[in-house]
């Protein structure tokens, strides 16, 4: 399956120990992260040297080829919301897992969109089942 990981980068990093956790298990499982560079530490020095309407072209482009988009938004970033309407906007499965802690917008929360699902999650383990869960679902579509 080919995934689109959404994740904070100019809102936080706090959660970068996650990102990894998500995208080194998703390639383990075999599946192809479009996005895997931005789970890592050294995205912001990378992504520092793009012209913006690149990011923008080439991340609509992997949206649009991926299959389903999974984003952690415990942080806040307006480009993680732009790239969950975007998907879901397209017809995408779209997952928003966030620590069971994190204040998630209630634009994300109030969504009813048929495709969209919410998780809370308690620790990587935790977050790892709710990545499987909404990709066993996510499949059967």
């Amino acid at each position: 399956m080919k995934i689109y990981f959404s994740c904070s980068l100019t809102g936080g990093r706090r959660d970068e120990a996650v990102y990894g956790a998500i995208v080194d298990h998703l390639l383990e499982a075999g599946h192809a992260v479009l996005t895997a560079h931005l789970a890592r530490p050294e995205v912001m020095a990378l992504e520092q040297v793009v012209d913006p309407a690149e990011v923008y072209r080439r991340d609509i482009d992997w949206i649009e080829e991926c299959d389903v988009l999974v984003a952690e938004v415990s942080t806040p970033s307006h480009g993680v919301g732009y790239e969950i309407a975007y998907a879901l906007g397209r017809g995408k499965p779209v997952l928003c897992c966030a620590r069971q802690e994190a204040r998630v917008s209630k634009m994300i929360l109030g969504n009813d969109s048929p495709g969209l699902i919410v998780s809370r999650y308690d620790g990587r383990v935790q977050a790892l089942q709710v990545v499987d869960s909404f990709l066993g679902r996510a499949g059967s579509v």
